[in-house]
C-alpha cells in the first residue's frame, strides 16, 4: 500500500481519467495513484448489477467490496443474506461482496469508490 502523505503530490481529475470501463447503462472512471485506485461510477436510471454487469463479472452476485461516497441519485442494493438497503446522496458505505443493486428512479447514481474500482466491470 502507498504511503499517503509521502513524496510528491500527484493530482488527477476524473475528466481525464487513467481508465474508463463502459458497461450498459453506466460507466466508471478510474484514477491510478501508485498502487491505489479510485473510482467514479456513473450508473443511470435502468441500470442494474445483475443485469449490466455480471456478464462482464461472471460471478452470480457482485464480489467487489466497495467503500464509497454517494453524490447523486439513490440506489437499493441487497445482500446475499437478503438484507436490504438504500443509500442516497451524502451517504457514505462500506459494502462487503455478495450483493445486487440498482438505480431507483429517473436520476443517475454517482458514486465515488476507493476501494472497489481496481477490477471492477474489468472484461476477463
Amino acid at each position: 500500500m502507498t504511503s499517503v502523505g509521502v513524496g510528491k503530490l500527484d493530482l488527477k481529475k476524473f475528466d481525464s481519467p487513467d481508465e474508463v470501463r463502459k458497461f450498459p447503462n453506466g460507466q466508471i472512471e478510474i484514477a491510478s495513484f501508485g498502487g491505489e485506485t479510485v473510482g467514479r461510477a456513473t450508473f443511470n436510471p435502468g441500470w442494474k448489477w445483475s443485469k449490466d454487469v455480471k456478464p462482464i463479472a461472471g460471478t452470480e452476485l457482485c464480489e467487489a467490496p466497495h467503500f464509497g461516497y454517494q453524490v447523486s441519485g439513490r440506489m437499493h442494493i441487497v445482500m446475499a443474506d437478503g438484507s436490504e438497503h438504500e443509500m442516497g446522496p451524502g451517504d457514505v458505505a462500506v459494502i462487503p461482496s455478495g450483493h445486487d443493486a440498482w438505480v431507483v428512479g429517473n436520476e443517475p447514481v454517482v458514486l465515488i469508490d476507493w476501494h472497489g474500482a481496481s477490477n471492477y466491470a474489468k472484461k476477463r
